[in-house]
């Protein structure tokens, strides 16, 4: 595809995604921000109207990506940056109860796996939801330090020009998903190249040992 067709296209999530991002938000900024937010980004649909709780994929790439950037403006680049953080912790919550049995993530063989197959494994699990039920495309590296996760169509920064890598919101989605898969460890997650900003694509960067 050009670069002028990609930049035309569009891409979506399931309603079901788009519903968790949003519940994740108000949850962290409260309703009436969520509401200010929405008016700001001029996504006046989604004003106490939130997609259906269904796999159709009708939520916009475009959508999402103008709302993190509605979410900095409002609050600034710094708290803006915090406030995805926690989101996209809180989505991982809830994406957990409605996408866990389905991966296989909440069995008990898979939690009886070694810390470190734990981590490899569900890194791919976590890629590979993404690229079954929407239209985001997760490609994971495996390097002798730590994976690198690439997300080579990302909806968080979609249509966005920044000067810094933004996509803050999936930073928090690998670091809550890697405390739960640990069993209370912390690791570090970090975004290394961004596709607003210029990067080939959003590659977040996933130490394979634990920071406690």
């Amino acid at each position: 595809m050009s670069e002028a067709r990609a930049a035309h296209a569009e891409y979506f999530y399931p309603n079901k995604m788009g519903r968790i991002v949003l519940l994740s938000l108000e949850e962290v900024i409260g309703h009436n921000a969520i509401n200010a937010v929405h008016k700001m980004a001029g996504l006046h649909h989604l004003i106490n109207n939130y997609p259906p709780d269904n796999l159709d994929r009708d939520f916009r790439f475009g959508d999402l990506g103008v709302l993190q950037e509605a979410l900095e403006g409002m609050f600034g680049p710094r708290a803006g940056r915090g406030l995805a953080l926690r989101a996209g912790r809180a989505c991982f919550k809830y994406g957990l109860r409605e996408f866990g049995p389905v991966l296989g993530i909440s069995d008990l063989a898979f939690r009886l796996l070694p810390l470190n197959m734990k981590i490899k494994v569900g890194i791919q699990v976590f890629a590979d939801a993404f690229n079954q039920f929407s239209d985001q495309v997760v490609r994971v590296e495996d390097s002798p330090e730590r994976y690198l996760w690439h997300i080579e169509r990302c909806p968080v920064c979609w249509g966005r020009k920044t000067e810094a890598a933004c996509c803050h919101l999936a930073v928090g989605i690998l670091q809550e998903s890697l405390y739960w898969v640990s069993g209370g460890r912390n690791f570090l997650v970090e975004e290394d190249s961004c596709t607003a900003a210029g990067g080939d694509a959003c590659t977040i960067c996933v130490a394979r040992q634990p920071l406690d």
